[in-house]
C-alpha cells in the first residue's frame, strides 16, 4: 500500500534526495569563513600588531593582501549560493507542480537556508582560531620561536568575521527569495540544466584587461603622491577606488580565457570546440571562479615576496659592514672602555683589532615640516628647530672610514648608504642650532657621504673642523656622544656579541629609554610654544620601548643608540622578526591552498556537469585517449590563466613598488627579485601536480559514470 506523503515530508524527502549540493554549499562556506576568521585573527591579533610597525610598509601590505583575499571569498561564497540554488530549483519545481505555494515553501526554505548558511559560517569562524593555532604552533615548534611569537589573539577580530557572516547568510536569504518570486515552473525545474553563457566581447578584451590591470596598480599607487602634491592636502579615502579598475582588468583577462582562449587558431578554427564550449556555456560561474584563484594566487605571491626581498636585503647588507662592532652612546652614560671590552673578549678566547673612536654632538637642524590646517590641508613651513642631527667633524669622519672629506665652511655633507637607498635624508637644512647655548651658524646641504653603519633615522652630518668646535663649544654631555668601532681578530664569537651587548645595554640610565621616533629638539620646540610633544601623550605609547625587552624586536629596531653588531645581527635576524615573516608564510599557505582548492572543484564541476557529453562522445567511438586530452584542455584553463596571471602581476607590481620606494633597483633587491622568480616556478611546480591530481580524479569519475 502507497503510503501518502503530506507537503512537509514531501519536501523532507527532497532535500535528502539533494544532499550532495547542501554538502558542496556547506564546505564552499566553511573554507571562505574559515580563510577570513583565521586571517582576521592573526592581523588583528596583539602579536602581530605590536611588531608590524604602524603605518610601515609591511603592515600596509599585509592589508592590501587581506582585501584581495576578502574579495575574493567574497565572490566565491556568491557562487556558492548560486550553484546551490540553480541545484535547488529543480526542487522547488517539483513541489510547485503538485501544487504547493510559494507561500508555503517559503518558511522551510528560509529555514534549510538560513540554517546550512548559519551553520557553516559558524562553524567556519569557529574553525578559524584553531587553525591559526596549530598552525603557528608548527611555526614556532620546526621554524623559530622567542617570547615575541606566543600568539596572543584579540577577539575584536570577530568584528570582521561577523561581518562576512552576515554578508554569507543576507546573500542566501536574498537569492531564496528571488528563486521564490518566478512565476514559471518548467523554468523552475529547468534552472539546473541551464547554461550561464556569458557576453561575448572581442579579442580585444584580453589585452585591454592587462592595460586596465597595468592603470590600476599605477593609478591607485602613485595617486595619494600626486594628491598630496597637487592640492596640498591629505589623500582621501576613496583615492583607493583607483584600484578598481585592476578587478575590471582581471574579469576582462578571465573572460579572454573562457570565451577565446589564447592560442590562435587561423588553420583549424575547430580545435579544441568541446573543451571551449563546456567552459563557454557555464562562462559566468567559470569567470567568477577563476578571478577568485587569481586574486588568491596573487596574494599568495605577494605574501611569499615579502621573505627574500626583507631578508637578503636585511642579511647581505650586514655582511658588507666593514666592522664586526659599532656602538655610539651619551657621553654622560658610563660605558665599559676599551680595557673592560678588551678583557671580556678574554673571556670568550677572542682578541680585538682595529679599535678607533670619534666624538660626536646632537645639534638642532632646521628644515621645511608639512603644517596641518583644520580643512585637512597643510602647507610646508621651514622651522630653524625642525629635527635632531648628529654631528661629527671631518676628522673624526677620518678616524671612522680612513675617508678624506674636505668640507667647506658654510656647508654640510650628509652621510648614506652605500646603495644610497636610505629614506632618511636631509638636504633642506639651512642653519645648525646649539641647544645649550643657542648659537646658529648658516649652512647648506653639500653632497652624499657613503657609510653604512652610520645610517639611522636621527642621521649624520658632516662639518668642517672648525665649524665643529665651535658648534660643540658649551654643550653638556647629554649633548655630547662617542662613537666606537673595532673587529675581532678572526672568527668572531656569538657569545661573547650576547654578552658585550647585555653589558652595553645595562649600561645606560633611564633617561635613555627612548626610540628612535622621540626627537628632543621638537619637544623642546613644542614645550617652548607652551604644547606637549606628541610622543609624551598617549599616540607615543606605541613608540616607547623599555629596558625590560631588550631582546624584542621592538627594542633592537627602534632603540635610538641600538649597536650594530654583525654576528648579532645575521644570527638573530629570524628570531627577531619572526613573527613578521611568519605571518606572511601563514597567508602564503592559506591563499595559495585555497586557490587550488577552489581550482579542483571548479574542475570537477566543469567535468561532472558535461558528464553526458563525454559519454555520448564515448557512445560516437571517441577513443579513451581523445577523452582524456579533453578532460586535461578542460582542467588546464581553470589552474594555468589565473596562476600565470596572478603571479605574473604580482611579479610585475612588486618589481614596480621596489623601484618606485627610490627611484632604482638595488643589486641586493635584483637578487631578492631572483629569488621571487625561483619561488614562482616552485609554486607553479606545484599547482602542475595538483591539476595532474584533478585530471585523474575526473577521469575516474567520469569512468565510473559512463560504466
Amino acid at each position: 500500500m502507497t503510503e501518502m506523503l503530506n507537503m512537509k515530508e514531501m519536501e523532507r524527502k527532497l532535500q535528502k534526495a539533494d544532499r550532495k549540493h547542501s554538502r558542496l554549499y556547506l564546505i564552499c562556506n566553511f573554507i571562505a569563513l574559515t580563510i577570513i576568521s583565521a586571517f582576521s585573527a592573526l592581523m588583528c591579533s596583539r602579536t602581530v600588531q605590536t611588531v608590524f610597525p604602524e603605518g610601515g610598509d609591511s603592515r600596509k601590505q599585509m592589508y592590501a593582501i587581506f582585501v584581495m583575499t576578502l574579495a575574493g571569498c567574497v565572490v566565491f561564497t556568491v557562487y556558492a549560493v548560486g550553484l546551490f540554488f540553480r541545484h535547488k530549483s529543480r526542487q522547488l519545481g517539483v513541489l510547485m507542480a503538485i501544487g504547493a505555494s510559494r507561500r508555503m515553501l517559503l518558511p522551510g526554505l528560509f529555514r534549510e537556508v538560513f540554517f546550512l548558511s548559519s551553520f557553516s559560517a559558524a562553524a567556519g569562524i569557529l574553525a578559524g582560531f584553531p587553525f591559526v593555532g596549530i598552525i603557528w604552533g608548527l611555526f614556532r615548534l620546526l621554524l623559530v620561536d622567542s617570547s615575541e611569537m606566543v600568539l596572543s589573539l584579540d577577539f575584536r577580530c570577530l568584528f570582521i568575521s561577523g561581518a562576512f557572516f552576515l554578508l554569507v547568510v543576507g546573500s542566501a536569504c536574498l537569492t531564496a527569495w528571488r528563486y521564490l518570486k518566478k512565476t514559471n515552473i518548467m523554468d523552475v525545474i529547468r534552472e539546473e540544466h541551464i547554461n550561464e553563457p556569458v557576453r561575448e566581447l572581442g579579442r580585444w578584451c584580453g589585452p585591454a584587461g592587462f592595460l586596465l590591470i597595468l592603470a590600476g596598480g599605477v593609478m591607485g599607487y602613485y595617486a595619494p603622491l600626486m594628491w598630496m602634491t597637487i592640492f596640498s592636502a591629505y589623500p582621501p579615502f576613496w583615492l583607493s577606488v583607483l584600484y578598481v579598475p585592476v578587478f575590471v582588468g582581471l574579469y576582462m583577462v578571465m573572460l579572454h580565457t573562457v570565451v577565446h582562449g589564447w592560442k590562435i587558431q587561423k588553420k583549424n578554427r575547430y580545435k579544441n570546440i568541446i573543451s571551449r564550449g563546456m567552459m563557454k556555456f557555464q562562462g559566468r560561474q567559470t569567470v567568477n571562479n577563476m578571478l577568485v584563484i587569481t586574486l588568491l594566487i596573487a596574494g599568495a605571491a605577494f605574501a611569499i615576496f615579502y621573505l627574500p626581498v626583507g631578508s637578503l636585503s636585511s642579511l647581505l647588507g650586514y655582511r658588507a659592514y666593514t666592522c664586526d662592532y659599532f656602538y655610539q652612546y651619551r657621553a654622560d652614560q658610563k660605558i665599559p672602555g676599551k680595557e673592560a671590552v678588551v678583557e671580556l673578549a678574554e673571556q670568550y678566547h677572542l682578541s680585538l683589532k682595529d679599535w678607533s673612536e670619534a666624538e660626536y654632538i646632537t645639534l638642532g637642524a632646521g628644515g621645511e615640516g608639512d603644517v596641518s590646517d583644520k580643512d585637512g590641508h597643510f602647507h610646508m613651513e621651514y622651522e630653524v628647530l625642525q629635527r635632531e642631527v648628529r654631528v661629527i667633524s671631518e676628522d673624526a669622519w677620518y678616524t671612522l672610514t680612513g675617508q678624506q672629506a674636505e668640507v667647506l665652511p658654510g656647508t654640510y655633507w650628509y652621510i648614506t648608504n652605500a646603495q644610497e637607498t636610505n629614506i632618511y635624508t636631509y638636504e633642506d637644512a639651512k642653519d645648525l642650532t646649539n641647544m645649550v647655548t643657542r648659537s646658529r651658524i648658516d649652512t647648506e646641504f653639500a653632497g652624499y657621504l657613503h657609510y653604512d653603519l652610520m645610517v639611522d633615522e636621527i642621521g649624520y652630518f658632516v662639518l668642517d673642523n672648525e665649524e665643529y668646535k665651535m658648534m660643540a663649544q658649551g654643550l653638556t654631555d647629554d649633548w655630547r656622544g662617542r662613537i666606537v668601532q673595532f673587529n675581532a681578530d678572526g672568527k668572531d664569537s656569538y657569545p661573547f656579541a650576547s654578552a658585550f651587548y647585555r653589558l652595553f645595554v645595562n649600561s645606560f640610565d633611564e633617561s635613555c629609554e627612548q626610540s628612535c621616533t622621540y626627537d628632543r629638539v621638537v619637544k623642546i620646540r613644542e614645550n617652548e610654544r607652551g604644547k606637549t610633544y606628541w610622543m609624551d601623550t598617549e599616540r607615543g605609547d606605541k613608540y616607547k620601548i623599555s629596558f625590560d625587552q631588550t631582546d624584542s624586536m621592538a627594542f633592537k629596531m627602534w632603540w635610538v643608540y641600538r649597536p650594530s653588531f654583525r654576528i648579532l645581527l645575521i644570527n638573530d635576524y629570524l628570531r627577531m622578526t619572526g613573527v613578521l615573516y611568519m605571518m606572511f608564510l601563514f597567508v602564503f599557505i592559506v591563499c595559495l591552498t585555497t586557490a587550488l582548492v577552489i581550482c579542483n572543484t571548479r574542475c570537477r564541476t566543469i567535468a561532472l556537469n558535461n558528464r553526458y557529453v563525454f559519454d555520448d562522445l564515448k557512445k560516437l567511438g571517441a577513443p579513451p585517449a581523445f577523452l582524456a586530452r579533453e578532460v586535461g584542455r578542460q582542467c588546464s584553463g581553470v589552474f594555468v590563466t589565473p596562476s600565470l596571471v596572478g603571479m605574473i602581476t604580482i611579479y610585475l607590481l612588486f618589481s614596480g613598488i621596489l623601484y618606485a620606494n627610490d627611484g632604482r633597483i638595488t643589486s641586493y633587491e635584483v637578487i631578492a627579485l631572483g629569488v621571487c622568480l625561483g619561488i614562482l616556478v616552485l609554486v607553479g611546480v606545484v599547482v602542475y601536480f595538483v591539476y595532474r591530481s584533478t585530471v585523474k580524479t575526473i577521469r575516474r569519475q567520469l569512468a565510473a559514470f559512463s560504466s
